[in-house]
């Protein structure tokens, strides 16, 4: 029987297993997760258990942490099963699920582990959250400097079964510490009666197991390797970060900071599955403070109340030249963030930076003004210069305070992506009545 591509839900709802199977048998791992993401939970229970044996740890590995974690609560029931799927998965892939498990279950999902693979769970745990310790897998093939060619050969073919990567070897001397590493191509190039020590150039990048993992996704970016060692303070090989798992990282991070940059407090994976709760609770907080941040806005246009009187029309372009402040320095804030997490910028570079952005800002609040005056010409000739000036002020005002806020953040050892979108607004939106009323006062004093 083949199942049409069409009807697998239908197969589903009728709990037909060996229709389903397979329908597997027609997708990759990657695949048959995405399709069972889809499903409601009671079928997405269904399906998984469905799955066989040889793909089960591929497919889970796929999976978003949330739908992971319900996995596991539902595989408890059954823990021969759970156990084996805990064993067989590579010790980074458990270690990230481990990690964002409940402290009560983690602790029931470890002892399930045999003890050679607790003891590699336990160890990369005990790294700081966060660290690349936490990233690193211990499955990697490593040679010494006197073995020939084809001893390495059939080192591989002793222990790369289980190897995260054969792309490259590493070489380690008699005290474990990394001294180089080499391409698989250039064993299988090499003359069989050289050494690994020919080969040899003592040119290597690694990563410390302690350093933040934002370190690994830039060097990542500046090396373009899949694999990378991670080694200790005193050089000793702990393990190797793939691509794979940077990529989640970097992937995480700028969602973070999508969302701290949109005045959001946590990270929403899914806001189809996220509570009504967690969702409210994550945006309310900075919703709330910047109500009375605007109130300052209110005050400020109090302050201005005879001008306002004394020319309503001005109330007409308060919108578009506050919102013009807020939108160019949310535009400087978010180029200045992305710099700075990547490391194209640096804190000394700011003085550099506030230079340049003042010579585009005023290219930016002119070109702006012009656009402006032809709409003030129409609607009010009289407050034409008012209006130009007040524009290129507040977009220079808006686009320099933008560009700074990420770095104080940076120099107060705070995450620049909470220089968010919201408060820049926010106090562009102050600076901007201010601004434009006091040259209103200025320009207008002979009428007021």
């Amino acid at each position: 029987m083949n199942v049409e591509i069409n009807k697998p839900k239908e197969v589903i709802a009728n709990r037909d297993k060996e229709a389903l199977v397979e329908y597997y048998e027609q997708l990759n791992p990657f695949e048959i997760a995405q399709f069972i993401s889809e499903l409601e939970t009671d079928d997405l229970y269904f399906a998984f258990e469905c799955i066989d044996n040889e793909q089960i740890r591929d497919v889970f590995k796929h999976l978003e942490n949330e739908i992971q974690q319900n996995i596991i609560e539902y595989l408890e029931l059954d823990r021969h099963r759970l156990a084996k799927l805990l064993n067989e998965l590579k010790p980074d892939d458990r270690t990230a699920l481990l990690e964002d498990m409940p402290e009560h279950i983690s602790r029931r999902m470890i002892q399930l582990l045999k003890p050679e693979e607790r003891r590699i769970a336990v160890k990369l745990l005990g790294y700081p959250e966060e660290s690349i310790g936490r990233l690193m897998t211990s499955e990697y093939v490593a040679v010494q400097p006197h073995y020939t060619m084809p001893e390495v050969i059939q080192h591989i073919r002793n222990f790369g079964h289980d190897s995260e990567t054969l792309n490259v070897l590493y070489v380690v001397d008699e005290k474990l510490r990394l001294v180089d590493d080499l391409r698989i191509k250039e064993i299988i190039l090499a003359s069989p009666e050289k050494t690994v020590a020919d080969l040899m150039d003592d040119s290597f990048v690694s990563l410390n197991a302690a350093d933040d993992q934002e370190t690994a996704v830039k060097v990542f970016l500046d090396q373009d390797r899949v694999a990378l060692p991670v080694v200790d303070g005193d050089g000793v090989m702990l393990g190797i970060v793939t691509v794979d798992d940077v990529m989640d990282v970097a992937q995480e991070e700028s969602t973070e900071d999508f969302h701290r940059f949109g005045a959001i407090r946590e990270a929403i994976s899914n806001p189809l599955t996220a509570s009504v709760g967690a969702l409210y609770k994550n945006r309310i907080v900075w919703l709330f403070a910047l109500v009375f941040m605007n109130v300052f806005s209110g005050y400020a246009m109090q302050q201005f109340e005879a001008t306002i009187q004394s020319m309503v029309a001005l109330v007409f372009f308060l919108p578009l030249l506050i919102d013009s402040g807020g939108n160019a320095g949310a535009q400087s804030a978010t180029l200045m963030v992305r710099a700075l997490a990547t490391g194209e910028v640096a804190l000394k570079d700011w003085g550099k930076l506030v230079g340049k952005e003042v010579f585009i800002a005023l290219l930016l609040g002119t070109t702006m003004a012009a656009a402006v005056s032809v709409v003030a010409g129409i609607r009010a000739p009289e407050i034409v210069v008012v209006v130009a000036l007040s524009m290129v002020c507040i977009v220079l005002v808006g686009s320099v305070f933008g560009l700074l806020l990420p770095f104080i953040f940076t120099r107060l050892k705070l995450d620049p992506a909470a220089a968010s979108a919201p408060l820049i607004t926010s106090v562009s939106d102050i600076t901007g009545v201010i601004i434009y009323f006091s040259i209103a006062t200025w320009y207008l004093s002979d009428t007021i």
